[in-house]
């Protein structure tokens, strides 16, 4: 992991003053980083059933499909309010810098289905608590939560409900 950490790229004061970004565009740019990860990640959930990799926009996506190929499971995307053709089920939550919807399509999971929640990085853990809420009222069940990276000073673990996760790096 060492070599992916220092692969991230650090953007301070992004996307508002205070906030330090950790861009994983440099990694996932080098296909072997890309692929370590990916790895990684998979082998997280090696004792883990899984029906469909739950990917949160916008770089949840790319590392959950990725995911979801290797599981051999499906994709579904969780996206911002508004991006979503069809029927969706809506979340409001609060993140480190503001407020936001997360918005998934009512029929993209079913009843009973074992879901693993992928996304970059868990930092207070608003998004990915709203991902649980939206995934949990399908009557599914979220197995694991994978992140690339966990700032363990905000807390983010704390909000998971209990529910088991991974993070490659912690800083």
């Amino acid at each position: 992991m060492s070599r992916i950490t220092s692969a991230l790229r650090v953007v301070p004061d992004f996307p508002r003053p205070g906030i330090v970004f950790r861009d994983i565009t440099t990694v996932i740019r080098d296909p072997q980083l890309f692929g370590e990860a990916v790895e990684a990640l998979a082998a997280a959930c090696a004792d883990t059933a899984v029906d469909v990799v739950v990917g949160i926009e916008a770089r949840g996506f790319v590392l959950g499909g990725a995911l979801a190929y290797v599981l051999g499971a499906g994709f579904v995307p969780v996206r911002k309010q508004g991006r979503l053709p069809a029927a969706v089920e809506s979340v409001a939550y609060s993140l480190e810098y503001g407020e936001a919807v997360l918005e998934m399509h009512i029929d993209a999971i079913q009843r009973g289905q074992k879901v693993v929640i992928a996304d970059d990085l868990l930092a207070t853990g608003g998004t990915a608590s709203a991902t649980i809420d939206l995934v949990e009222r399908t009557g599914a069940s979220v197995s694991r939560l994978l992140f690339l990276i966990e700032l363990i000073g905000l807390g983010g673990s704390a909000q998971l409900h209990a529910h088991p996760h991974t993070s490659l790096i912690t800083l």
